[in-house]
């Protein structure tokens, strides 16, 4: 399924429609600590991910921790 989301601040059409499909479609590990995901402003629990659906136009900001120092 094809939705047009707002994706850390760039308008993307994905191939996914949960959060969980799209970490893996962007080859995230959805298993990796430190990870989080907010879509439209709220942070979204890792326990959800597999439920929760994207709808066009949603704002998802996907997270990672950065290496380095």
């Amino acid at each position: 399924m094809s939705v047009a989301i707002r994706l850390n601040g760039k308008d993307e059409t994905v191939e996914a429609a949960t959060v969980l499909e799209l970490l893996t479609s962007l080859g995230i590990d959805p298993a990796r600590r430190g990870l989080a995901v907010a879509v439209n402003g709220e942070v979204t629990p890792r326990r959800t991910w597999p439920e929760r659906l994207l709808a066009p136009a949603d704002d998802v900001e996907i997270v990672r921790p950065l290496q380095g120092g």
